[in-house]
């Protein structure tokens, strides 16, 4: 971890405000990680996230090992209740996606060694 990292992890479990990392982050990393172009770095990260949003689309789990799941859930019609005015309003059936940390990224979080959970 480097010292700007191990700051921000350090930031954000003080309470302080964390950044939102941005597909153009996420590409930059891999730019400078990995050695690929700019281009490529872009390509790779955008080839990534189409196939697990494809895979969401077709109702799949995609689990990756040590960091969680993206699991798609099926929530079915139920009565739900406009807070502004009380009035019923019906919630029609839908499916949505859900992250389940795995147990490493939860120690990862919470300040612990990878490998307690593990």
């Amino acid at each position: 971890m480097t010292a700007a990292t191990a700051a921000e992890a350090e930031s954000v479990r003080a309470g302080a405000e964390a950044r939102t990392v941005t597909r153009a982050d996420l590409a930059e990393a891999v730019y400078r990680r990995v050695g690929l172009s700019r281009a490529e770095s872009a390509d790779l990260v955008q080839s990534f996230l189409e196939e697990i949003s494809s895979a969401a689309e077709r109702g799949e789990t995609v689990k990756l090992s040590s960091f969680g799941s993206f699991v798609v859930r099926s929530k079915s019609q139920r009565i739900g209740r406009n807070p502004k005015t009380g009035v019923e309003v019906p919630i029609l059936p839908r499916r949505v996606m859900v992250f389940k940390p795995s147990n490493v990224l939860k120690s990862r979080i919470n300040g612990g060694s990878p490998e307690a959970e593990s």
